[in-house]
């Protein structure tokens, strides 16, 4: 099993993988990056066909959260964990108190939550073991509204964008009627919106047509639907080359992480005119909600934050239209004399597994990331960690380091490739 020679092992600055036999539990925890804070992100329950297969969903999953926590404005990391189990029918008390124990070693360094499998009450359990958990019962609890409401926010501002009205009539399907998916099929029904809906459990979906009039389509069939608006908010992974040409959507707007197969596939959205909304982007309400437990977030500043979710999109999408129309956001196939993105600690801008390539606007997002110091540039971190400010720049896409070719994984990409600052 491949950990740092993975594709998507980006600098994570550890992986842990824990074992406890009495229990059962197998786990992998990636921390991606904690200069802004402690690493915050949840833990997904979920059966892996394989151990790499685990590895690569925690590594992919963490460096989201980094980049989720600096569009948020939040004074936290990027980290995420995973645990091999069947959340129905293999999972256990013992197996999540077993858990904490593993969270407890890296001292503080990963603040564990809930994610796909997990619940208030297996955070309780973690909590036995350690105090680096966030939405337990006896706090702010379930994240799942927050997510709902951010990914509502985005899809509704999107819709206005490019087709200038309200929900009223748009065609919207949603693929995967979970916690989250559940939640944002009513606030789209209230909207009302013209809805289509797909689970892998025909119970959720039928459940959900019920109470909100949706149409139940097959789980394969969900995502090349004749709508305007595709939400996907299962497992992540589904947009691939083939899927992206089988789309007939205006708009991908949806909960699920990590939504791209490849980078590539950021730029064959651009290319077909699909308006795509970062996922790590209008699926941080979650996040924001369980910082109110392990940062001084308040409730009205969390608010803030979700409502500004929106406009956080709209000026990434203004900042990319600006680059798009100065020649200089790249294109799949090449070094086409383009420029892209490069993050301050050098590097060229080549990583990320949430790829925002068909930024929220048509085009390819520009490099966000979070302003340092670097050769004397900038204002100082912490001044920049104070104000919650962002920044767009662009270099030539040729890096000594990481050089920019032909083929798949050659051509220089601009996505929203968020770095946390940096001294």
């Amino acid at each position: 099993m491949q950990v740092f020679s993975n594709p998507d092992f980006d600098d994570h600055e550890q992986v842990v993988f824990a074992r406890d036999a009495a229990s059962g539990l197998r786990a992998v925890i990636a921390v991606h990056n904690t200069n802004r804070g402690p690493a915050l992100g949840g833990c997904r329950i979920w059966p892996y066909e394989t151990e790499a297969e685990a590895a690569t969903d925690a590594l992919r999953l963490a460096k989201g959260m980094t980049y989720k926590a600096a569009l948020a404005g939040l004074d936290l990391g990027g980290g995420k964990s995973v645990i091999l189990a069947d959340s129905r029918t293999e999972k256990t008390p013992a197996m999540m108190r077993a858990m904490g124990v593993a969270v407890e070693r890296l001292g503080g360094r990963y603040i564990v939550a809930e994610d796909v499998g997990a619940t208030p009450a297996d955070m309780d359990a973690i909590g036995e073991n350690t105090a680096h958990v966030a939405g337990r019962t006896d706090g702010v609890g379930d994240p799942s509204p927050w997510t709902a409401r951010g990914v509502f926010l985005c899809l509704e501002r999107a819709v206005r964008h490019r087709r200038g009205g309200g929900l009223v009539g748009v065609r919207v399907t949603v693929k995967g009627l979970g916690s989250v998916g559940g939640k944002l099929t009513r606030m789209l029904s209230a909207a009302g919106a013209e809805l289509f809906v797909a689970d892998i459990r025909a119970e959720s979906a039928e459940a959900v047509a019920q109470e909100t009039g949706a149409t139940i389509v097959g789980v394969d069939e969900a995502a090349t639907l004749d709508v305007d608006v595709y939400a996907p908010c299962a497992l992540g992974g589904e947009l691939d080359a083939a899927m992206v040409e089988a789309l007939r959507c205006e708009i991908v707007c949806g909960a699920a992480n990590n939504q791209l197969a490849t980078p590539q596939d950021g730029a064959r959205l651009t290319a077909r005119g699909i308006l795509y909304c970062p996922d790590y982007l209008v699926n941080a309400g979650g996040l924001i909600s369980v910082a109110r437990d392990a940062t001084p977030l308040s409730d009205a500043e969390a608010e803030a934050k979700l409502a500004a979710l929106p406009d956080t999109r709209e000026q990434v999408g203004t900042r990319s239209d600006a680059d798009a129309e100065a020649g200089i956001i790249a294109r799949p196939g090449g070094d086409d004399g383009h420029r892209a993105p490069r993050l301050r600690d050098g590097r060229g801008g080549q990583g990320g597994d949430a790829d925002a390539g068909a930024h929220p606007f048509g085009e390819k997002c520009a490099s966000v990331h979070r302003g340092g110091r670097r050769g004397g540039h900038g204002p100082s971190p912490k001044r920049f960690k104070r104000s919650g400010d962002w920044r767009i720049t662009t270099v030539p896409a040729r890096d000594k380091r990481k050089p920019v070719g032909r083929g798949s994984r050659g051509y220089a990409r601009a996505d929203v490739a968020l770095r946390a600052a940096t001294a």
